[in-house]
């Protein structure tokens, strides 16, 4: 199984290759692919070491499956080039995601709907992922009708420019380089992306329009409120829920202990719930501090934490991949290609 990784250098793409050793992805081949002023330099995967190649070759290598993580413009003039020679791309921008031609996956949830004609398959937005996970399942018991969430959200999602601003500013000095428009260190932005004709930014609109689309329910009203503080590790979000049906919370601890994914992190009485520190490094989207909502019927308040980096971004699309091999799709692939 010829891979490439487009942005092998960067945060996400450097954990990818990380999640893809990791879970013993069948590689027999590893193109890292970075932009033309890294091609040359090298990257280790598995004790090994592989020079980085351009955009050219490794299109010409013809590989079976090319993970992208290398931002919405490149996705958008890059993947039908893979797409072109047979390649199947797993994109992480945004680029993809509400193309109606285009899958939006999260294996747990919807990786069925893949088949063999798609050949470039979108990886959703971190905080989204982790919502629909710990959601699902509930959904599909209850009928989700509304979602309110606020995020609160990690600097890696931003890069490696907003961690250097943090510790930067965290050291005292002023930002050489700064991701953010205000301090990041001791303070919080309710900006994540760029805001919209509406008043919502494009990560809030993210979150409302991707869920639809994942969870195949145009009837699910979703309102965010995204929100960057200085934590490294991982996401955290509020989810408030309303269902069509009544549910029993002992049934929904029940249900959550059960979904494909999820980790429930809830013992209030010994300070146990789902913390950025303790999903760092995991797969696993933790769940806690499930109550019910007192001023309304049907309705759920819940806290949903997971690594943006693996799940929210790395390990969804490994296991994209994971999902296509145990259906023989990517097999197919290769032997075509």
């Amino acid at each position: 199984m010829k891979v490439a990784v487009v942005g092998a250098t960067g945060l996400v793409g450097g954990e990818m290759l990380k999640v893809l050793a990791e879970r013993n992805f069948p590689v027999t081949e590893l193109l890292p692919v970075a932009s033309e002023k890294s091609v040359g330099q090298e990257i280790e995967y598995q004790g090994k070491k592989y020079k980085v190649v351009s955009m050219d070759d490794a299109i010409a290598a013809r590989p079976a499956v090319a993970i992208f993580s290398a931002g919405g413009s490149v996705s958008k003039e890059q993947a039908p080039r893979f797409a072109e020679v047979g390649t199947v791309v797993i994109d992480n921008s945004s680029a993809w995601r509400m193309d109606p031609t285009k899958k939006l996956v999260v294996p747990e949830i919807n990786a069925k709907e893949i088949t063999a004609d798609d050949k470039i398959i979108a990886n959703p937005n971190c905080s989204t992922i982790q919502m629909v996970v710990a959601l699902n399942k509930l959904h599909e018991a209850y009928k989700v009708q509304r979602i309110v969430v606020s995020t609160y959200q990690s600097v890696t999602g931003t890069g490696k420019k907003a961690v250097d601003q943090l510790m930067q500013e965290r050291a005292g000095q002023a930002a050489s380089n700064p991701a953010y428009p205000h301090p990041i260190d001791l303070n919080v932005l309710p900006h994540i992306d760029v805001f919209e004709d509406n008043g919502y930014t494009k990560e809030e609109m993210k979150m409302v329009k991707e869920t639809k689309k994942i969870m195949g329910d145009d009837n699910i009203r979703v309102t965010a409120t995204t929100v960057r503080i200085p934590v490294m590790g991982g996401h955290s979000e509020s989810v408030n829920v309303e269902f069509e049906q009544e549910f029993e919370l002992e049934d929904v601890y029940r249900i959550l202990r059960n979904t494909e994914g999820v980790e429930v992190v809830d013992d209030v009485a010994n300070n146990r719930y789902p913390m950025p520190k303790d999903a760092h490094g995991r797969d696993a989207v933790l769940v806690g501090r499930l109550r019910r909502d007192e001023t309304q019927p049907r309705t759920l308040n819940m806290w949903v934490v997971a690594d943006n980096l693996r799940k929210g971004a790395a390990t969804n699309a490994v296991q994209i991949a994971e999902a296509m091999m145990k259906m023989g799709l990517l097999q197919e692939v290769a032997a075509a290609v």
